[in-house]
């Protein structure tokens, strides 16, 4: 199918790359239909890539997968939340986090609180709220990212 994106124009999109969120995503109820989309050009997966809406070219949410930041990252959910993805089990699942990227770049965030997981399977998602009382939705990591990159740059 055709799909006109954000950041990469109008592309060509296997529908097997759709993933369907039964719900929407926390304040974009109205949009079920997403891809995970990232430079291909390096052919490699980068860090960051952005979730964008099928139905609507405009949202594209930029999103990381958060042990990347917060290696210890264990989102605790309610039971049964996880249904509406099928059969998981660790190995289906991705998780990842939205990100906030104000052009002050050193005041760039991840909402930790709100983790969104996929069936990479079922291609089924949902956002959902993690009950981690210490995860917080605007946590800071500009100084994990360029330290982390420092790292790799000196290898």
């Amino acid at each position: 199918m055709k799909v006109k994106t954000r950041y990469y124009g109008e592309i060509d999109l296997d529908d097997s790359k759709v993933i369907t969120f039964e719900k929407g995503l926390f304040g974009f109820e109205e949009y079920t239909k997403y891809a995970l989309m990232y430079d291909s050009e390096t052919g490699e997966s980068t860090a960051i890539k952005w979730l964008q809406s099928v139905e609507e070219p405009g949202l594209a949410l930029p999103v990381i997968i958060p042990t990347l930041v917060k290696p210890d990252y264990d989102p605790i959910v309610e039971d049964g939340v996880l249904d509406v993805l099928g059969d998981w089990n660790e190995n289906n699942i991705s998780v990842l986090v939205t990100m906030t990227v104000p052009s002050d770049l050193k005041a760039m965030t991840t909402n930790m609180k709100a983790p969104i997981i996929i069936n990479t399977e079922s291609m089924k998602g949902i956002q959902v709220v993690a009950e981690n009382p210490d995860y917080e939705i605007k946590f800071k990591i500009y100084d994990i990212l360029e330290a982390a990159r420092a790292g790799k740059e000196e290898n």
